[in-house]
């Protein structure tokens, strides 16, 4: 399978990152193994978590998904056979989050505990932290880096205006510099990314790995009014998408996916995958056939004309 280079690390994903956020949430006990087997002999090899996953369940304390592919790493011996990336600085419990350099390092080695791994190999910054210097930031990774902790960084949710600052700090101070950026990027929302970050990542071979990439499974096509909403988890976060221009993309959707004897999902992931700049979109799977749906979308080579039909469904 294809792989592509995460920015200028060396680090190279297949082109569909599993997204981890549902470890220790929707997906518990042995489904964790049994996806993450699955993913990885389907081809693909890289899996994106966070510290702070799943601590919105209701008895989560935050941990749980990094600890559940922490069991798996161990017990399946395929440490080198996977890229983990994983996140600090959203708030892990009450006053523990931010960019300073002690609690960077201190939470890496958590993380290092619960992942039972010696080394991350993409650790990123989950959020900015205003109150804490880019420099003070960029050198706890610098550390971590040095000691063999981490091999490359990335951010996450950041302003373009940031992360501009962040690469002038590395370079003028020769510190480790931000290799990947993860923005929310999807069909349907497009805007921010596009008028932001997309104009400069070629030119600074940023990698691209985008979150929600199926807008919290709008674009699956499994909500298609409030009805179906009911009893979901992500019912306020799919509310947003029931709109005129969200049915409008559900619609080309249907019809590319049709004509490719496929599904909403993969041709939604596929649509990334083929836009210049984005390196790979992270997607999460619940059961093995909800993941079968999602791996289509690396090999579906999208022709030129339905990759116009698309985005002229979803422009803004």
């Amino acid at each position: 399978m294809e792989k592509r280079e995460l920015g200028n690390s060396g680090l190279k994903t297949a082109p569909l990152i599993f997204g981890g956020n549902v470890f220790g949430w929707t997906v518990k006990g042995n489904d964790n193994a049994i996806l993450l087997d699955a993913f990885l002999d389907a081809g693909f090899n890289a899996v994106d978590t966070a510290d702070v996953y799943s601590a919105w369940r209701p008895g989560n304390k935050g941990g749980e998904s990094e600890t559940e592919i922490g069991k798996w790493l161990k017990q399946s011996g395929k440490r080198d056979k996977v890229i983990i990336a994983t996140k600090v600085g959203a708030e892990f419990r009450e006053g523990k989050k931010g960019l300073k350099k002690e609690y960077i390092i201190k939470s890496a080695e958590d993380s290092l505990k619960r992942l039972q791994t010696d080394y991350i190999d993409l650790y990123q910054s989950h959020y900015d932290d205003a109150s804490t210097p880019v420099e003070e930031t960029l050198r706890a990774y610098e550390h971590l880096i040095r000691e063999g902790k981490v091999r490359a960084i990335g951010a996450s949710n950041f302003s373009v205006e940031r992360f501009h600052e962040s690469l002038k700090v590395s370079r003028e101070k020769g510190l480790a510099a931000y290799q990947t950026i993860q923005p929310e990027y999807n069909l349907f929302d497009r805007q921010n990314y596009e008028t932001t970050f997309e104009p400069f990542i070629k030119e600074q071979n940023i990698g691209v790995i985008s979150y929600f990439s199926l807008a919290s499974g709008f674009l699956s096509g499994k909500y298609r009014s409030a009805a179906d909403l009911e009893g979901s988890n992500r019912t306020n976060s799919v509310k947003k998408y029931l709109t005129e221009r969200g049915f409008l993309i559900l619609k080309a959707l249907d019809e590319v996916a049709a004509q490719y004897n496929s599904n909403p999902a993969a041709v939604a992931l596929a649509w990334l995958i083929a836009r210049p700049g984005i390196t790979a979109p992270i997607a999460s799977a619940t059961s093995i056939p909800q993941l079968n749906q999602l791996t289509q979308a690396a090999t579906l080579q999208l022709s030129n004309e339905a990759i116009e039909v698309l985005t002229i469904a979803s422009a803004y």
